[in-house]
């Protein structure tokens, strides 16, 4: 049977530790099992666990995806709770998501619940998989199809440590007396480990240069437009921002105010990053520049002022910040086609083909590993707001550079 969502969008969902009960009002299809006692309370409790984490909508959606899919499978394949699911029904799980039934798969994301007469009802196109082609594929014409849909290393990897929660959460509220997921000794099956460290994804630095002279150029052509474009690209390199540190969401709204002036008079721009932790990322002196161009543009004095409510990147239309990171990737997608086209008309296709394939992230990966070259590794990663030393340390290509230059002239037909 093809499954309906359990769990609304966090701004439709009642409280469940005091509104249960309007939760069940809006499943209608799935009234037999919740007149059940066990099948109610496994709801309540995974709908208290998800809850939880409504500090951030991030998070929030993370693990409602996960354990929304293991109930869903529980109560349809295994006609049980999943307080009740033991060792190897988990594994059976972790198989099934990784080649789900096709009539569990959508094609494209849609809304769990819509609106219908003034009340929340499940959409029946909704599936608890997408299917999803590549940016590259998807620009040239091809579709997603519900046959090709695979779980990523890190979807996977996510499912085990979001359920390994789900279950400690259970076993404090003695619905459990075990982790199921814990007692999983061969995750390796699952989960395969990486031998060595990824390459980070960044752009060149040409194709910087190409980006950013195309970002300036649009900015003289139509400075309406264009010269919010300008300060966010520049953003999202020069202070390696995230697209939720730049935007406006339930947990924040960035204001001129957050760039900050010490005693010493360097300026410093205060963020809300990951778990709800302030970080302060130093300014460049050509990030303040950037700055003070684009205040000049929006009318403001050339320097914020404490505690200034401006919004940072405000919205196309209207007052306020702006609060759709889709804009933002759709204007950092703009420059990069843009100077793609420009790459190649001056023949550099070649050296133009990653952003074709790049993402808004790449520019963070790629401020942090140009700093890094040339920065005490500390001082970047209190920039970036990495929780270790570690995560730095993944931006620092040294090793692989002398390694290639001792692989370079291996022979395939040796003297």
């Amino acid at each position: 049977m093809t499954p309906l969502a359990l769990i609304d969008n966090l701004e439709h969902l009642p409280n469940p530790f005091t509104q249960f009960d309007q939760v069940t009002h809006q499943l209608t299809n799935y009234e037999n099992k919740l007149e059940q006692t066990d099948y109610r309370r496994d709801l309540q409790l995974a709908l208290c666990f998800i809850y939880s984490y409504n500090g951030s909508v991030a998070t929030f959606n993370s693990y409602r995806r996960e354990v929304e899919r293991l109930i869903l499978w529980s109560w349809q394949t295994q006609q049980c709770p999943t307080t009740s699911l033991r060792r190897e029904q988990i594994e059976e799980f972790i198989h099934f998501c990784m080649s789900p039934p096709q009539e569990w798969i959508g094609t494209k994301n849609v809304s769990r619940f819509k609106n219908h007469m003034g009340a929340r009802i499940q959409n029946p196109t909704w599936r608890p998989f997408v299917a999803h082609v590549s940016k590259l594929d998807f620009k040239e014409g091809e579709t997603p199809l519900a046959k090709h849909h695979t779980l990523s290393q890190a979807a996977i990897r996510a499912t085990f440590s979001i359920l390994s929660s789900y279950y400690g959460f259970l076993m404090q509220e003695d619905a459990v007396q075990q982790n199921p997921v814990a007692l999983i000794r061969q995750k390796s099956k699952f989960v395969k480990k990486e031998v060595t460290r990824k390459q980070v994804r960044r752009i060149s630095n040409l194709q910087w240069d190409y980006v950013i002279d195309t970002a300036e150029e649009l900015a003289e052509e139509d400075p309406v437009t264009h010269e919010r474009t300008l300060f966010i690209m520049n953003a999202l390199l020069g202070m390696y921002l995230r697209i939720s540190e730049l935007v406006a969401d339930e947990r924040s709204a960035p204001v001129m105010g957050d760039f900050i002036k010490d005693a010493d008079g360097h300026w410093w721009f205060k963020v809300l990053s990951k778990g709800n932790k302030e970080r302060l990322v130093a300014v460049s002196d050509d990030m303040l520049s950037a700055l003070i161009r684009y205040r000049k543009f929006r009318n403001l004095p050339a320097l914020p002022t404490v505690a200034e409510s401006t919004p940072l990147i405000p919205k196309n239309r209207g007052q306020g910040a702006m609060t759709s990171s889709r804009q933002v990737r759709n204007i950092v997608q703009f420059c990069f086609d843009k100077s793609y086209e420009k790459m190649c008309s001056e023949g550099l296709a070649t050296d133009a083909d990653d952003l074709r394939v790049a993402t808004v992230h790449w520019l963070r990966h790629t401020g942090i590993s140009e700093d890094v070259k040339t920065r005490p590794k500390e001082h970047v990663r209190e920039d970036a707001g990495h929780a270790s030393m570690a995560t730095t340390d993944k931006y620092i290509d040294t090793e692989y550079r002398e390694r290639h230059a001792s692989g370079r002239k291996k022979l395939i037909r040796p003297h």
